[in-house]
C-alpha cells in the first residue's frame, strides 16, 4: 500500500533507489514531495532533474554518484523512464546504457535517492532492466483509487482543510469533478478557500464552484439524453461550444461512453460485480460505478441504435457543408 510507503518516508526509512510507475499523476507528485519534505529537514537538499526522453541514464547514475555539497544526501528524479515499457525498435527517442544501468544498481551512490518515474500503465516485465529495477528499487505503484478509497481520500483531504461534506456532497464532487486526483486536490483547496469558516461544504457550493472536466461534462449529457432530458442535455452542449469544443470531438467522447455503457451492461448480464468489470475494461471503477445501476444498460438494442445515429452524424460532420454545430444538436433533441 502506497500509504506504508509513506510512513515509511515519514519515519526517515529512505531507500536509495525509488521506482514510481503508474497513470495516476498525484501520487507520484506526492511521493516525491514527501521525499523533498522529508531531506529538507535535514538541511538545504540538491535536488536534480533529468528527463530521459531527452537525457541518457548515464547522466543520471554520474549526478547520483557525485557527492553533493550542500547536503549528506542529494534527489535525482529521473523523469520518463520510457526504456522500462515496451516499445517499438527504432521508435525509442535517446539509447539508455541500460547494461550499465542494471550494475550500477548492485551498488547505488550512498550520497543520492535517486527516484526513476515511469509514468505507464505498464512495464515490460520480459526486460532485463525491469527486472533489475524491481528487484533493487523501492517500487511504489501509482494506480487510480477504488471507490470507497476514493471518498476515503476526499475525506483526508477535506480534513486538512477543516472542512466536511455529506456523503451525497462527496458523490456529486467526484461525478462532476472526475477521478484525476491532482485536479480534485486542486478544486478541493480553491473550495475550502471560498467557504471561508464555513466548516460544511454543501452541494450548491460544489456544483457552482467546480471545474468541470470535459469528459464529466459529456458523461452528464450522455445521461441526460438517455433519461430523455433534452433540455439540460442541449444546454450542456451549448455550454460546451462556448469553451469552443469541437463537435467532432464531443460527437466521438458520446460515442466512447455507449460504449462502455454497451460493454458494461454486457458483463453485467454475465453476472460480473462492478469491481470486476472495471478490471477487465482497464476503466477506473468510479465510472463504472456511476453506469452499474443504469437502467438503461438493459436496452442493448437502444445503445446500438445509439451508436449507428452517431457513426451517421460522424460522416455529417466530415462530410456536409452545413452549420456543424447544428447536426449533433439535431441527434440530442431526437
Amino acid at each position: 500500500m502506497i500509504s506504508e510507503k509513506w510512513m515509511q518516508i515519514a519515519n526517515d526509512d529512505l531507500s536509495d533507489v525509488y521506482l514510481l510507475y503508474g497513470t495516476e499523476a498525484y501520487f507520484i507528485e506526492e511521493t516525491v514531495k514527501r521525499l523533498k519534505r522529508k531531506l529538507n529537514e535535514h538541511g538545504e537538499t540538491e535536488i536534480i532533474t533529468f528527463d530521459l526522453e531527452e537525457k541518457s541514464v548515464d547522466e543520471v547514475i554520474y549526478e547520483a554518484d557525485t557527492i553533493p555539497f550542500f547536503s549528506d544526501k542529494k534527489l535525482v528524479i529521473a523523469k520518463n523512464a520510457f526504456f522500462l515499457k515496451a516499445t517499438e525498435k527504432g521508435k525509442e527517442k535517446i539509447m539508455h546504457d541500460t547494461v550499465g544501468l542494471e550494475k550500477w544498481l548492485q551498488s547505488p551512490s550512498p550520497t543520492a535517492i535517486v527516484v526513476f518515474i515511469a509514468p505507464y500503465e505498464k512495464l515490460d516485465e520480459r526486460k532485463k532492466i525491469t527486472k533489475a529495477i524491481k528487484q533493487s528499487a523501492n517500487v511504489i505503484e501509482a494506480t487510480s483509487l477504488q471507490a470507497h478509497d476514493l471518498k476515503s481520500w476526499v475525506l483526508h483531504e477535506l480534513k486538512t482543510h477543516g472542512k466536511t461534506m455529506s456523503e451525497e456532497t462527496i458523490e456529486r464532487f467526484i461525478e462532476f469533478g472526475g477521478t484525476d486526483l491532482v485536479h480534485l486536490q486542486t478544486e478541493l483547496a480553491k473550495i475550502a478557500t471560498y467557504v471561508g469558516e464555513t466548516v460544511e461544504i454543501d452541494t450548491e457550493t460544489v456544483k457552482k464552484l467546480l471545474v468541470r472536466t470535459l469528459e464529466q461534462d459529456v458523461f452528464t449529457l450522455g445521461n441526460a439524453y438517455f433519461a430523455g432530458n433534452k433540455s439540460e442535455a442541449i444546454a450542456i452542449y451549448h455550454d460546451l461550444l462556448k469553451q469552443k469544443e469541437d463537435p467532432l470531438k464531443l460527437n466521438a467522447l458520446i460515442a466512447t461512453q455507449v460504449r462502455l455503457m454497451v460493454q458494461v451492461g454486457h458483463l453485467k448480464k454475465k453476472g460480473y460485480h462492478a469491481q470486476q468489470i472495471a478490471g477487465q475494461l482497464k476503466v477506473h471503477p468510479y465510472r463504472v460505478k456511476l453506469l452499474f445501476d443504469n437502467p438503461i444498460l438493459y436496452n442493448e438494442e437502444k445503445l446500438l441504435q445509439t451508436l449507428n445515429d452517431l457513426a451517421t452524424v460522424d460522416l455529417q460532420l466530415k462530410t456536409l457543408n452545413i452549420n456543424r454545430d447544428r447536426i449533433l444538436e439535431l441527434f440530442l433533441m431526437k
